[in-house]
């Protein structure tokens, strides 16, 4: 099951103590003072790899915590500084501090962002060491470390989206298209995740039924609109079993406006499915009313080799151009 939001609190490493020691040697009764700073506690970063199922892994650990920093010790020895912690989220991942509102995203492989600092280590009385102040007792202790809550979501970086109506045939496509093995069914809502699949370097999502009202939360909610935020391209499926595609073109691009104006503004072409349904001056027909909203219109069946081909050359020929 994918998980593609999730709440956890993170603290950095707290920096260790300053400490009051003095130097025993042979034949000095009072010896100088030796108490070492305390080491600084460990910072926390997030690191993206590229696993979209990476966040079920923290389903049930709700809190992270770096190493806080040693205290310092005796003989001038300062404290080891706290380990760091490296928390790895998939690409896309949006990281909000929840104390400060701060979001960050990690959008590409290998991405290393530091969201929170550990504490300073404390100075130990060595360092109050001065001509007018030969035996200090003086020491700080190590500094508080930044902690939060933080709220994770996940949004997709693929190429292009696959977008439409349940049964559109977007599993069926993506399947076809790609390395994918999404699953396929005869009833709405089939697809309950997005599935992503590789189409000659170009990622492909097949995002999950929109209805009207999705920009609402209505059937599987707006959750999964934010997945094709960052795609270059969208995919629009209709299946030519609807008798009025024109209708179901324009609730699916007013769902888009109301969720992001920018969604709607972006490059997409209109793919017409299942050609193996209706009869020629069908298709033509409602050929004629899509190319009303959006001229870049294709008519496949995943029953015909050369229809499917000829759709992927043409959406790789586009991908490569934007």
């Amino acid at each position: 099951m994918l998980i593609d939001e999730l709440e956890v609190y993170i603290k950095a490493g707290r920096g260790g103590n300053g400490v009051v020691r003095w130097l025993h040697e042979k034949g000095k009764e009072f010896g100088g003072p030796s108490g070492g700073n305390g080491g600084k506690g460990g910072d926390v970063y997030v690191h993206a790899i590229r696993d979209i199922g990476l966040l079920a892994k923290y389903r049930n650990k709700k809190s992270f915590e770096a190493q806080r920093g040693e205290d310092g010790r005796k003989n001038s020895m300062h404290g080891k500084d706290g380990k760091d912690i490296t928390i790895d989220l998939p690409v896309g991942s949006v990281i909000t501090n929840l104390k400060t509102g701060k979001k960050i995203q990690l959008l590409s492989e290998g991405e290393t962002v530091m969201i929170l600092r550990g504490g300073n280590g404390g100075l130990g009385n060595e360092h109050f060491k001065a001509s007018t102040n030969v035996r200090p007792i003086e020491f700080t202790l190590g500094k508080e470390c930044e902690d939060a809550d933080f709220f994770i979501e996940l949004e997709l970086v693929a190429d292009a989206g696959l977008i439409g109506f349940p049964n559109a045939g977007k599993s069926s496509l993506l399947n076809d298209l790609t390395n994918a093995n999404a699953k396929v069914g005869s009833y709405q809502f089939t697809t309950l995740e997005p599935n992503l699949g590789d189409m000659h370097g170009f990622i492909l999502a097949d995002i999950p039924g929109l209805i009207e009202g999705a920009s609402q939360g209505k059937g599987l909610g707006h959750k999964f609109l934010r997945h094709i935020k960052r795609t270059r391209l969208l995919i629009h499926l209709i299946s030519l079993e609807e008798d009025d595609v024109l209708s179901k073109y324009d609730v699916i691009r007013k769902e888009l406006e109301d969720f992001d104006k920018d969604l709607s503004e972006k490059e997409e072409v209109v793919v017409l499915t299942k050609t193996d349904l209706v009869t020629e001056k069908e298709l033509k027909e409602k050929v004629k009313q899509i190319k009303k909203r959006n001229k870049k219109v294709f008519t496949v069946s995943i029953l015909d080799d050369e229809a499917m081909k000829n759709l992927k050359d043409e959406l790789v020929k586009i991908l490569r151009k934007i």
